[in-house]
């Protein structure tokens, strides 16, 4: 009896336990069910971050590639201007040798044409304290006669001077012509000829610096003359009309002397 009833106890409990057992297995499913679904769902996130990272690393693979093609076409432009630039460099140096040479040529030929000019335009010249417009062939004809003086070639130098009075007849060198002419006559004992001279200088010039001069040398033609009395009235006048120069001096020594 006891027995029956441990029996059905256990039998009413295996009952009760039947439901528990079978909700617990329920509960297990859904638990991997949810597990399942999360594990899905981690594999799609990274599924999909694993594509959006391709996607990425494609992109920036492309714009990597696009920056280097970009940089390729920069260092040719760069290439590019450097060649431009050498061939401007170039021609920029071209371009100062042809100025340089074409400025040494403008130098030359104003060199040339300054040179040609001073042969045929009249130049300011001094001659004997007088500055005057000389042109110069003219100044070249004086300096020649005058350097044919100084060597002591009176006969020369008389024929240059007479020669040059006619070739420039209204020359401003005229006055010193006549005294260096007057001069070389004297030297040459053509002593009426070179009074002509010294009396034609004082004439157009008797302010000229070889005036006191040309007197006193009249004065020595009339001595050589014989002719005392003109050369004392001569170097009276002299000393009159230019008491202050070297040649008055002279001419109060020969006054004494004549006297």
């Amino acid at each position: 009896m006891m027995r029956g009833r441990l029996i059905a106890h256990v039998f009413a409990a295996g009952l009760l336990l039947a439901p528990l057992a079978g909700q617990a297995a329920l509960f297990e499913d859904d638990e991997a069910r949810r597990a399942i679904l999360e594990l899905r769902q981690r594999v799609e996130a990274q599924r999909v971050a694993g594509e959006r990272q391709a996607q990425d690393l494609q992109r920036a693979t492309e714009e990597n590639g696009q920056l280097r093609r970009s940089l390729l076409e920069l260092q040719g432009q760069i290439d590019a201007l450097k060649n431009e630039m050498a061939r401007l460099r170039g021609q920029d140096e071209q371009m100062a040798r042809e100025l340089a040479d074409l400025q040494r040529g403008q130098k030359d030929v104003a060199a040339s044409v300054e040179e040609r000019l001073r042969k045929i335009e009249p130049a300011k010249v001094n001659v004997d304290g007088r500055e005057f417009m000389a042109d110069p062939a003219e100044q070249r004809d004086f300096d020649a006669a005058l350097a044919v003086f100084r060597k002591a070639d009176f006969p020369a130098a008389q024929v240059t001077f007479a020669d040059f009075l006619k070739r420039y007849p209204q020359s401003s060198y005229r006055p010193s012509a006549l005294f260096w002419l007057g001069n070389a006559q004297y030297a040459n004992r053509d002593y009426r000829g070179a009074m002509g001279n010294f009396r034609a200088l004082l004439q157009q010039a008797p302010d000229h610096a070889r005036a006191p001069e040309a007197v006193l040398s009249i004065a020595n033609c009339q001595i050589e003359l014989k002719d005392n009395a003109g050369a004392r009235r001569t170097l009276d006048d002299l000393v009159k009309a230019y008491p202050q120069s070297e040649a008055a001096v002279a001419a109060r020594e020969r006054l004494a002397r004549l006297r």
